[in-house]
């Protein structure tokens, strides 16, 4: 339950099933085309292994049990995407220039954005990787090793609907939608009464677990806006049609996350930084042209702005 002040919002959950293509249908006049191209350049292959931050995990370690959502095609890039059974995306390639780094792979499975954080810590996962961002709550049950800054952002209709949103106050009246269980959905929690304190009309909260309903929405007006990770909103709204990004609400450092007090926190934030020295961190975000969501050096679990 909320707290009372917390009534005015009006949470809508939509069990949607992942659909097999990971994103809207080809029928969905919403959908991102199946044909965006990507960029393909190898910038990990020249990675270089580093035995001193290889010593810092246990030597019979070889591989790490990595936790993450699958996003099959190519509607979850910049972050990640599956084409021909392969893996592909900026958080991709981050990870597998750690794990050169680390002389170690990944044993990859596929969770739900819900379930990776609980996996990690009852041990299912060594390593979750789903553009966490640092939050205090989060940071009492597992660690983070940063990797990125990302933001909260707004997206919505190009033809219709608000052409700016800065503010929680520049919601109110308007159908909101965003991911369960993420920092999102906690600001959109916490900030319910800020309509109501302005004497407007309170934003309605939908909540889903895949975006093919929120590109719908967006499309038949019943979404005006989403709110989401600026990385991914300014990527789709050059891939998704009829669609504009409105504003940035905040920014928060995202990371790794591994079980409290397990060295892979340490050895993954300094597997970061030798990637920000040596300059291949810099070539993996150029690839993906997402430059401006660089980080100066990895940390392991930072001061939470939420």
């Amino acid at each position: 339950m909320f707290r009372s002040g917390f009534l005015a919002v009006t949470l809508t959950v939509a069990a949607v099933a992942l659909t097999a293509c990971g994103g809207a249908t080809a029928a969905d006049p919403a959908a991102p085309t199946t044909s965006v191209t990507y960029p393909t350049q190898d910038v990990v292959s020249a990675v270089q292994a580093d035995p001193a931050l290889r010593a810092e995990l246990p030597a019979s370690t070889t591989s790490l049990t990595l936790g993450t959502t699958l996003a099959p095609g190519t509607s979850g890039l910049p972050h990640s995407g599956q084409v021909d059974g392969k893996y592909v995306g900026l958080d991709v390639d981050l990870r597998d220039a750690v794990a050169k780094v680390l002389g170690i792979t990944w044993t990859v499975q596929n969770g739900t954005f819900e379930t990776i954080i609980p996996g990690v810590q009852n041990g299912k996962y060594d390593v979750g990787q789903d553009n966490f961002g640092v939050t205090a709550a989060r940071e009492k049950v597992v660690d983070f090793a940063t990797y990125l800054s990302d933001g909260q952002s707004f997206l919505g209709p190009a033809d219709h609907g608000p052409s700016s949103v800065k503010t929680l106050n520049d919601l109110c009246g308007l159908t909101v939608a965003t991911s369960p269980g993420s920092t999102f959905q906690q600001i959109l929690t916490s900030g319910a009464d800020k309509c109501a304190a302005a004497g407007k009309k309170p934003y309605t909260v939908q909540l889903f677990s895949d975006s093919a309903p929120i590109w719908l929405g967006l499309a038949n007006g019943k979404v005006d806006v989403y709110f989401g990770p600026t990385l991914s909103l300014k990527y789709d709204e050059t891939h998704v049609p009829n669609t504009k990004f409105l504003g940035q609400f905040s920014s928060t450092p995202v990371g790794f996350v591994t079980g409290k007090g397990s060295p892979a926190a340490k050895a993954v934030s300094d597997a970061v930084n030798k990637l920000i020295k040596d300059g291949d961190y810099a070539r993996i975000l150029a690839k993906w042209g997402v430059e401006s969501t660089g980080i100066q050096q990895s940390a392991v679990n930072p001061t939470p702005t939420l």
